[in-house]
């Protein structure tokens, strides 16, 4: 006579239950994911005076999921962290009240894996997470050791449980972190997915550059590579065009993939968020490692696969149903900061005897980033327009996808600038119109009504990937 427990596993390998670790997505219709890029934040905004932000914040209304990247720390400088001698090109700080200021904004779930997540140091880190734990926002990405800043963290909704996992492929080598090994303890600091990076050259000049590495000393002959130099520790390949080519670690994509799924075992719906700024800020196309990647995490039981890394916008694809976002561009972009350490005025040749935080940043936005002509500064048009993202899920596929355009008032003085409103008509129509070139590529059709952009199709939201 069968055991009770082998009627049960009977009933499971029949289908009479859920399966045991299920990836299905399981929300209830109407569901709704408002996903915006990074949030450079340094004052709370939602007492002051800035025209327009209102409307902006009404598009949430309703919504399940608000979701954005804090790009910032949020600490009193003045009793916890310090300034690092590693810091990612910013010190990025905002104040005790940007907590609060979140939650009433409606922001429900961050990632706090970037750049800057250790800006201030492991102290700074562990402030932020107490103002965020203290005002209900639920965030992944940063943690004690690399478990719990690789776990997925869950919102409940009265719509579906909400996982999100987080990740970055751009941040301090120092901010890395690592789980316990025999006696040494683990690591605080972020969730990672460490990229080696190549740099592309035509066959012939690869050749002239194997020839160079030959004539360096301590030159060790070895079995010759036709598809590959290494000089110092910079790897060259041959290819058609030139340009950079990323191989992501196998060791970390395993990591991301297992913690999705696991993830998505135990809730309904499922985020995987990753702030990257590959190959550059110089270019609005995602870097060659991204799209099978991002595919991946949608394999893995991903919902949604959002970049929030470049600070401007990149195309979108629809693949299984499933948005990818290969970037949102910013929704603030407060610049002007302070405190900052003092290693930021040697960078930029200030001194802080007769400098003010602000001729730094300005100094800084004016800099920017080098690009093949020069610099592209951080002042220049693309890095104050972007969107937000509504995507909207019936019989637990993606239904409609709406994207509001934004701009972050570029023209104000820097003390105002930074913050969201509605984009004019001819300014909502021209970022529309590059998500819609940018989008293309993917097979992504962006139809634009009453400056909004809808993504909608049967074929896109229902076929494509497969």
């Amino acid at each position: 006579m069968a055991s009770h427990e082998d009627g049960h596993l009977s009933t499971l390998r029949d289908g009479g239950f859920d399966a045991v670790g299920s990836i299905d997505t399981n929300v209830a219709d109407g569901f709704t994911m408002a996903a915006v890029g990074d949030l450079l934040y340094a004052g709370p905004v939602t007492k002051g005076y800035h025209p327009g932000f209102a409307d902006v914040l009404r598009i949430f209304d309703g919504v399940d999921v608000q979701f954005g990247n804090l790009e910032t720390n949020i600490l009193d400088v003045q009793s916890k962290g310090c300034p690092q001698a590693e810091y990612g090109g910013a010190y990025l700080i905002g104040v005790p009240e940007l907590g609060a200021d979140l939650k009433a904004m409606g922001f429900n779930m961050v990632s706090r894996a970037n750049n800057h997540t250790l800006d201030w140091g492991v102290e700074g880190m562990r402030e932020t997470t107490r103002a965020l734990d203290e005002n209900g926002i639920v965030h992944a990405g940063a943690g004690e050791n690399l478990a719990q800043a690789g776990a997925a963290r869950y919102l409940e909704t009265p719509r579906g449980r909400v996982a999100m996992v987080s990740f970055a492929t751009t941040f301090m080598p120092m901010a890395r972190a690592c789980d316990p090994a025999g006696e040494a303890p683990g690591r605080p600091g972020l969730n990672s997915l460490r990229l080696a990076k190549s740099i592309v050259v035509p066959p012939e000049m690869l050749e002239q550059l194997r020839q160079v590495r030959e004539l360096l000393p301590w030159y060790v002959p070895a079995p010759k590579d036709a598809s590959r130099v290494v000089i110092g520790e910079v790897v060259f390949k041959s290819g058609e065009i030139a340009g950079y080519s990323f191989e992501p670690s196998s060791r970390d994509v395993d990591n991301i993939l297992r913690n999705l799924r696991r993830g998505k075992q135990f809730a309904d719906f499922c985020m995987a968020t990753n702030h990257g700024h590959e190959p550059g800020e110089f270019t609005d196309q995602p870097p060659d490692y991204e799209q099978t990647f991002a595919r991946k995490t949608i394999d893995a039981g991903a919902d949604a696969y959002i970049n929030h890394g470049p600070h401007h916008v990149r195309g979108i694809e629809i693949y299984k149903g499933r948005p990818i976002f290969y970037g949102l561009g910013n929704f603030f972009n407060q610049d002007l900061r302070t405190p900052i350490g003092a290693d930021m005025f040697d960078a930029h040749g200030k001194d802080p005897r007769f400098n003010t935080d602000a001729d730094v940043t300005a100094h800084e936005m004016a800099v920017g980033y080098p690009i093949q002509e020069g610099f592209i500064s951080l002042s220049a048009p693309l890095y104050y327009e972007s969107v937000i993202s509504v995507s909207r899920y019936e019989k637990n596929q993606l239904a409609e996808l709406r994207l509001y355009p934004i701009e972050l008032r570029r023209t104000q003085r820097l003390a105002n600038r930074g913050v969201p409103r509605l984009a004019s008509a001819p300014q909502a129509k021209a970022i529309l119109e590059r998500l819609q070139k940018l989008s293309k590529p993917f097979g992504t059709k962006v139809e634009i009504e009453n400056e909004v952009g809808v993504i909608r199709s049967a074929a896109q939201l229902g076929a494509c990937g497969m």
